[in-house]
């Protein structure tokens, strides 16, 4: 390796950027940490935990084109201290969710955000 090189973000595309602002930040407590535009054409914003070590990128183009998720893209995954407290939370607001079986490792849930992307919310022990 020619440098030392560090993750800096992920990019998804959107259909809704305000529901998913929405669902990012006040479920999953990320922070919006910078907002840009490309002319007329997409917005962008950059979403991070408090470390501000590592990025989502929230591209919404502009244009009213629809996305397929293709079958390439897996998940993005988020760590808790307290799962049964998230679980609590989502079906508050009555969203489907798919849950483990406990490991000696982990447990986690799935949800889907609001372009259909898989969430792994996981409890390590």
């Amino acid at each position: 390796m020619l440098c030392d090189m560090q993750l800096a973000h992920t990019m998804i595309r959107v259909r809704d950027l305000d529901a998913t602002i929405e669902f990012y930040t006040q479920f999953l407590g990320l922070k919006e940490t910078r907002r840009s535009s490309i002319g007329d054409e997409a917005t962008l914003v950059f979403l991070s935990d408090e470390s501000e070590s590592y990025f989502i990128e929230l591209t919404y183009n502009h244009d009213g084109r629809d996305y397929e998720l293709g079958n390439q893209f897996g998940h993005l995954a988020f760590t808790v201290d307290d799962l049964d407290a998230v679980v609590a939370d989502v079906e508050r607001r009555d969203w489907w969710f798919r849950r483990s079986k406990p490991t000696s490792s982990s447990q986690y849930i799935f949800v889907k955000d609001p372009n259909g992307y898989d969430i792994e919310i996981l409890q390590r022990r």
